[in-house]
């Protein structure tokens, strides 16, 4: 006798949170370093010999894991409308790269 399987549930929430989670990890990059360059929020080598982009990446790093880690817990049995995150991606992503380019700063 054949069994029936069960349909299941597909949720997609924890991939949509790694996705957002890794924008917003980029967008930290762009934004720190953005806050150092102007002065509002000076960031102290951890590394000498790496500078300040040692304290700069940790700290964007800390603020992706923490980002991941609220948004899978939220979102871990949930359905999340990927074209919404997609756009988010992209546009945290490109703020955050236009963000270390020193002519914006310049802007500033």
């Amino acid at each position: 006798m054949a069994t029936m399987d069960k349909p299941r549930n597909e949720t997609n929430g924890s991939a949509m949170a790694a996705f957002l989670a890794s924008a917003i990890g980029s967008f930290a990059v762009g934004g720190i370093v953005l806050l150092d360059q102007i002065g509002l929020f000076p960031v102290p080598a951890l590394y000498g010999p790496a500078g300040g982009v040692s304290s700069r990446t940790t700290s964007a790093a800390l603020v992706w894991i923490l980002a991941w880690a609220l948004l899978h817990r939220r979102w871990l049995d949930k359905e999340v409308n990927g074209q919404a995150i997609f756009t988010w991606c992209l546009v945290l992503i490109g703020m955050g790269l236009l963000f270390t380019f020193p002519p914006f700063w310049n802007l500033l």
